[in-house]
């Protein structure tokens, strides 16, 4: 395989169909410090510090049927108490797995995503 560079596989973008851009920045930035980068009215890119992605209102939101996306934090609890003043929903209460804890929350499209901690 010599044609392919060493980013071959990794996840390099994910994006958001949602009906409210500022909405979702406010909710995402105020939360997990995400940066942005507005492209227009129907398009803004966001980033963590790793991964880019993007929120769009060129598609309508498809809350389920997609792949879980999963972050992780250092204090699972403080995160949760951000994500509900922020208006999210926990739909899935923190849980212990091999490895870690996390739980589940709906973002106000009704993303389903979780956080996890390794502590």
């Amino acid at each position: 395989m010599s044609n392919v560079s060493g980013k071959h596989g990794y996840i390099d973008n994910i994006e958001f169909a949602v009906s409210d851009i500022e909405r979702s920045r406010e909710f995402y930035g105020s939360v997990f410090n995400w940066q942005f980068t507005v492209y227009g009215p129907r398009y803004c890119e966001f980033t963590d510090g790793r991964l880019c992605g993007g929120f769009t209102t060129l598609s309508e939101p498809k809350p389920s049927g997609g792949a879980l996306v999963i972050l992780y934090t250092d204090d699972l609890e403080a995160t949760r108490v951000r994500l509900q003043k922020a208006g999210a929903t926990i739909v899935k209460p923190e849980f212990s797995f091999p490895g870690g804890r996390r739980f589940h929350f709906t973002d106000p499209d009704g993303y389903e995503l979780a956080v996890w901690t390794d502590n």
